[in-house]
């Protein structure tokens, strides 16, 4: 199944398919008004910080929920392993890849984001419901591990024999500026590759062949293993989504430089060069 599914291909399949709303924006207050106030029909709001993540601490700001925690949320959204399931959000694709990506992980093998999120829905002329939906229960079991997962030591080990890209904005990996995590910098031998250059100015990903392009000149060439990091494991996530839109199997460190950087003995980086 392709990873990303356009608007009007997803209209075609409403009544076939489970769609959760995940918007999500770092800082923000959580998205479900801007859910209630109008949101593709059937779609149930998924909530990233409570559902998608578990409690901040050592392991990041957005480490891994438990599986049963992260079960349970979905089937009460309506997720069942036969059925297949899109999700979107309202910004840059970054709280509904930490979904899809959270699916594939745990086993679903169906789910897709939408191209572009809400705002491809509505630039089609196509309607919005206002409310919550009430879905029928799911019956999605996860079975974790069925995605490449990084811990803080493989992200080290695969800077040096492989390719980690970091996900964050520029001006964060150089250490120039960093307003979240209490270092600023990068993890050495990391390759910056910032989420922005994924997307067309219309919110859409770039075509498969222009990201495998980008992709390659960053060093994901002659089956070079890859993997992505960014502050918290969220905008990374639409990174490994770009990756898979270009052929390219990716693996996620989730902790990324938020639980990094919680170990004052962990080696920092800084300026344009991997280090």
């Amino acid at each position: 199944m392709e990873p990303i599914i356009a608007a009007a291909e997803l209209a075609s399949e409403l009544s076939r398919t489970t769609v959760l709303d995940v918007r999500y924006r770092l800082g923000a207050p959580p998205g479900r008004p801007e859910y209630e106030a109008g949101h593709i029909p059937g779609a149930v709001y998924v909530d990233l910080e409570s559902e998608l993540a578990g409690v901040p601490g050592a392991g990041g700001r957005h480490p891994l929920p438990d599986p049963e925690v992260f079960g349970a949320a979905m089937r009460a959204a309506g997720v069942s392993a036969d059925r297949d399931v899109v999700v979107y959000d309202a910004a840059q694709g970054w709280g509904a890849a930490r979904a899809w990506w959270m699916l594939r992980w745990t086993g679903h093998t169906r789910v897709r984001v939408l191209d572009g999120g809400l705002a491809s829905w509505t630039a089609a002329g196509l309607p919005l419901e206002t409310g919550t939906a009430d879905p029928a229960h799911g019956d999605f079991t996860p079975a974790v591990g069925s995605t490449p997962l990084l811990t803080a030591e493989d992200a080290a080990a695969l800077a040096r024999r492989g390719l980690l890209l970091d996900a964050r904005a520029g001006e964060r990996y150089r250490g120039e500026v960093e307003p979240i995590d209490p270092v600023a910098g990068h993890i050495p031998g990391a390759v910056s590759a910032p989420t922005t250059e994924n997307l067309a100015a219309d919110g859409r990903f770039l075509p498969a062949e222009v990201l495998a392009a980008r992709f390659a000149e960053l060093g994901a060439k002659d089956s070079a293993e890859v993997g992505v990091y960014c502050g918290s494991g969220v905008s990374a996530a639409q990174e490994v989504l770009a990756l898979a839109v270009a052929g390219i199997p990716a693996a996620l460190y989730v902790g990324s430089w938020s639980e990094w950087t919680a170990d004052a003995d962990r080696p920092v980086a800084t300026g344009a060069q991997p280090g």
